[in-house]
């Protein structure tokens, strides 16, 4: 044999394996695993900065779970109640806290109930800019109410509906000051 043509075949030859042993270690380790933070240590509530009309922080939200904005609206049967920037009725849960916010919502219940995420800052209409804060959740913001975590209804699939009201003795749309909305008739 030619040794000027073994030894570049034996180098190409040695890189190559060292080259797939090198990817073949990494396949089982790389990358981040994936991350849950426990349900009961939310960071505590913090105020939500306020946006005011015509700022440019009003678009609607285009992503599921995040709004832009809330408002107080009457809803036949219930009162007023707060909705997002979609119209649709926002709901806290008696199970989690208020002061300081924790939410206990997590796993298969977000599927059912979505946590409201907001960016930086949410307008608000008819509802105090004092009263609005959030809660961290799982590397996102979720939006507050009196400390109280918010969450839409999946549902309430339509403007003005409130599907959830009451729903297993523990989810009710919330108003403007926080508290339960008033059960139906």
């Amino acid at each position: 044999m030619n040794p000027r043509r073994i030894v570049p075949s034996l180098v190409v030859g040695l890189a190559s394996a060292f080259l797939l042993g090198a990817c073949g270690s990494s396949a089982g380790t790389g990358g981040a695993a994936p991350v849950t933070p426990a349900a009961s240590d939310p960071a505590p509530s913090t105020p939500a900065a306020a946006s005011t009309p015509g700022d440019g922080g009003g678009s609607a939200s285009t992503a599921p779970g995040v709004t832009t904005a809330v408002a107080a609206q009457a809803v036949d049967g219930i009162g007023t109640v707060v909705t997002d920037d979609q119209g649709m009725a926002l709901y806290r849960f008696d199970k989690d806290q208020p002061s300081p916010s924790k939410w206990t919502c997590s796993g298969t219940c977000t599927k059912t109930w979505i946590p409201v995420i907001v960016p930086e800052t949410v307008r608000a209409s008819g509802v105090r800019q004092s009263l609005l804060g959030t809660v961290h959740r799982n590397g996102q913001t979720q939006l507050t109410l009196a400390g109280w975590p918010l969450y839409r209804y999946v549902g309430d699939t339509a403007a003005g509906q409130v599907n959830g009201q009451g729903k297993d003795g523990e989810w009710y749309a919330v108003t403007p000051s926080g508290q339960r909305s008033a059960t139906t008739g």
